[in-house]
């Protein structure tokens, strides 16, 4: 089954899901926003996704601007900042058979679906 990261609020997200849907496969949409991944969720999701912490991270958001910008942060220092700000975390990500892609380019999710 697909599951999707979505954040209702963010255009990509919705173009993302409204693509999702049009394949008439399965999935599920993860709130991310308020059913937050654990530490151990976004680990395993960082390793589908095939990417360092930093690179699921929105760096022009307000909260890592003002909290965490310049700063030598650990990976687990930065999970620990998505977890507990998860706008922090990038978006869509689409997951399916144990990968993963963040899903704002509708033709690579095409490509990733099939």
């Amino acid at each position: 089954m697909i599951q999707i990261y979505h954040n209702p609020r963010c255009g990509k997200s919705r173009t993302c899901l409204a693509f999702i849907e049009q394949t008439n496969q399965e999935f599920e949409i993860i709130p991310y926003l308020t059913q937050t991944p654990s530490f151990d969720e976004l680990k395993a999701l960082l390793k589908q996704l095939n990417l360092e912490p930093l690179q699921l991270v929105r760096t022009k958001e307000k909260i890592w601007i003002e909290n965490f910008k310049g700063k030598t942060l650990s990976d687990d220092q930065i999970i620990n900042a998505m977890v507990e700000n998860p706008i922090l975390i990038e978006r869509p990500i689409v997951v399916k058979d144990g990968k993963a892609i963040i899903g704002r380019d509708p033709d690579l999710v095409a490509t990733f679906l099939d």
